[in-house]
Protein backbone atom coordinates (compact mmCIF):
# COMPACT_ATOMS: atom_id res chain seq x y z
CA UNK A 1 0.00 0.00 0.00
CA UNK A 2 1.30 3.42 -0.94
CA UNK A 3 1.97 5.70 2.01
CA UNK A 4 0.67 9.09 0.94
CA UNK A 5 0.74 12.00 3.35
CA UNK A 6 0.02 15.69 3.40
CA UNK A 7 0.26 18.79 5.50
CA UNK A 8 -1.53 22.12 5.36
CA UNK A 9 -0.39 25.63 6.05
CA UNK A 10 -0.33 29.31 5.31
CA UNK A 11 3.48 29.32 5.02
CA UNK A 12 3.54 33.07 5.55
CA UNK A 13 6.49 32.82 5.46
CA UNK A 14 7.88 29.33 4.84
CA UNK A 15 10.48 28.68 7.57
CA UNK A 16 12.81 26.02 9.01
CA UNK A 17 10.05 24.56 11.19
CA UNK A 18 7.95 23.89 8.09
CA UNK A 19 11.04 22.47 6.39
CA UNK A 20 11.70 20.12 9.28
CA UNK A 21 8.15 18.74 9.16
CA UNK A 22 8.33 18.12 5.40
CA UNK A 23 11.78 16.50 5.72
CA UNK A 24 10.43 14.11 8.37
CA UNK A 25 7.45 13.24 6.17
CA UNK A 26 9.53 12.65 3.05
CA UNK A 27 11.61 10.06 4.94
CA UNK A 28 8.47 8.00 5.68
CA UNK A 29 6.06 8.64 2.81
CA UNK A 30 6.03 7.34 -0.76
CA UNK A 31 4.28 10.57 -1.82
CA UNK A 32 3.86 13.83 0.04
CA UNK A 33 1.62 16.80 -0.66
CA UNK A 34 1.57 20.31 0.75
CA UNK A 35 -1.75 22.15 0.81
CA UNK A 36 -0.89 25.86 0.57
CA UNK A 37 -3.56 28.29 1.73
CA UNK A 38 -3.85 31.71 0.18
CA UNK A 39 -3.35 34.48 2.73
CA UNK A 40 -4.41 37.86 1.38
CA UNK A 41 -4.19 39.24 4.92
CA UNK A 42 -0.39 38.76 4.88
CA UNK A 43 0.34 40.19 1.43
CA UNK A 44 2.25 37.09 0.33
CA UNK A 45 0.75 35.58 -2.79
CA UNK A 46 0.28 31.84 -3.08
CA UNK A 47 2.66 31.48 -6.04
CA UNK A 48 5.49 33.02 -4.01
CA UNK A 49 4.87 30.55 -1.18
CA UNK A 50 4.82 27.65 -3.64
CA UNK A 51 8.12 28.88 -5.13
CA UNK A 52 9.68 28.87 -1.65
CA UNK A 53 8.54 25.32 -0.93
CA UNK A 54 9.52 23.97 -4.36
CA UNK A 55 12.95 25.61 -4.08
CA UNK A 56 13.72 23.36 -1.11
CA UNK A 57 11.51 20.38 -2.02
CA UNK A 58 11.15 20.14 -5.80
CA UNK A 59 9.45 16.74 -5.59
CA UNK A 60 6.60 17.53 -3.21
CA UNK A 61 3.20 17.91 -4.79
CA UNK A 62 1.32 21.14 -4.16
CA UNK A 63 -2.41 21.68 -3.77
CA UNK A 64 -3.66 25.27 -3.76
CA UNK A 65 -6.34 26.30 -1.28
CA UNK A 66 -8.13 29.52 -2.19
CA UNK A 67 -10.96 31.28 -0.33
CA UNK A 68 -10.76 29.16 2.79
CA UNK A 69 -13.38 29.66 5.50
CA UNK A 70 -12.54 32.46 7.90
CA UNK A 71 -13.94 30.59 10.90
CA UNK A 72 -11.13 28.94 12.88
CA UNK A 73 -11.02 27.18 16.21
CA UNK A 74 -11.16 23.78 17.81
CA UNK A 75 -14.89 23.87 18.52
CA UNK A 76 -17.03 21.33 16.68
CA UNK A 77 -18.65 23.84 14.31
CA UNK A 78 -15.31 25.39 13.24
CA UNK A 79 -13.72 21.98 12.77
CA UNK A 80 -16.62 20.80 10.60
CA UNK A 81 -16.49 23.95 8.45
CA UNK A 82 -12.72 23.67 7.95
CA UNK A 83 -12.84 19.91 7.32
CA UNK A 84 -15.56 20.19 4.67
CA UNK A 85 -13.44 22.80 2.92
CA UNK A 86 -10.24 20.73 3.19
CA UNK A 87 -12.10 17.64 1.95
CA UNK A 88 -13.05 19.57 -1.18
CA UNK A 89 -9.38 20.38 -1.83
CA UNK A 90 -8.07 16.81 -1.40
CA UNK A 91 -11.18 14.92 -2.56
CA UNK A 92 -9.61 12.96 -5.41
CA UNK A 93 -6.50 11.79 -3.56
CA UNK A 94 -6.30 8.74 -1.28
CA UNK A 95 -4.21 9.83 1.70
CA UNK A 96 -2.98 7.62 4.53
CA UNK A 97 -1.26 10.14 6.84
CA UNK A 98 -1.68 13.72 8.01
CA UNK A 99 1.39 15.62 9.23
CA UNK A 100 1.34 18.72 11.42
CA UNK A 101 3.01 20.45 14.34
CA UNK A 102 -0.30 21.64 15.75
CA UNK A 103 -3.01 20.42 18.11
CA UNK A 104 -5.56 20.51 15.30
CA UNK A 105 -3.77 17.59 13.63
CA UNK A 106 -5.71 15.05 15.66
CA UNK A 107 -9.00 16.54 14.46
CA UNK A 108 -7.95 16.54 10.81
CA UNK A 109 -6.72 12.96 11.02
CA UNK A 110 -9.85 11.77 12.82
CA UNK A 111 -12.23 13.53 10.42
CA UNK A 112 -10.42 12.18 7.35
CA UNK A 113 -9.69 8.77 8.91
CA UNK A 114 -5.92 9.11 8.52
CA UNK A 115 -2.93 8.31 10.68
CA UNK A 116 -2.00 11.44 12.64
CA UNK A 117 1.71 12.28 12.69
CA UNK A 118 2.74 15.12 14.99
CA UNK A 119 6.20 16.59 14.40
CA UNK A 120 7.81 18.75 17.10
CA UNK A 121 4.56 19.94 18.68
CA UNK A 122 6.47 21.69 21.49
CA UNK A 123 8.84 23.45 19.07
CA UNK A 124 11.92 21.85 20.60
CA UNK A 125 13.85 21.58 17.32
CA UNK A 126 12.88 25.00 15.94
CA UNK A 127 11.44 27.47 18.42
CA UNK A 128 9.80 29.65 15.80
CA UNK A 129 6.50 30.62 14.27
CA UNK A 130 5.61 32.53 11.13
CA UNK A 131 3.90 35.22 13.21
CA UNK A 132 7.15 35.83 15.12
CA UNK A 133 9.04 36.12 11.84
CA UNK A 134 6.51 38.61 10.47
CA UNK A 135 6.92 40.74 13.61
CA UNK A 136 10.72 40.95 13.31
CA UNK A 137 12.23 39.43 10.20
CA UNK A 138 15.75 40.65 10.99
CA UNK A 139 15.73 39.05 14.43
CA UNK A 140 14.41 35.74 13.07
CA UNK A 141 16.11 35.56 9.65
CA UNK A 142 18.16 32.50 10.65
CA UNK A 143 14.93 30.49 10.32
CA UNK A 144 14.50 31.42 6.65
CA UNK A 145 16.15 30.34 3.43
CA UNK A 146 17.93 33.17 1.62
CA UNK A 147 15.20 33.14 -1.05
CA UNK A 148 12.43 33.61 1.52
CA UNK A 149 14.39 36.28 3.36
CA UNK A 150 15.11 38.23 0.16
CA UNK A 151 11.49 38.01 -1.00
CA UNK A 152 10.23 39.15 2.40
CA UNK A 153 12.57 42.15 2.35
CA UNK A 154 11.15 43.45 -0.97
Amino acid sequence: MIKRGFTIGKFAPFHKGHQYLIEKALKKMDEFYVVVYDTPQFDIDIETKIKWIKNVFPNVKILKAFNSPKQYGLDEESINIQMKYLSSIIKDIKFTHFYSSEDYGKYVAKYLNLENVIVDLNREKYKISASRIRKDIEQEKQYLTSMVYNDMKK
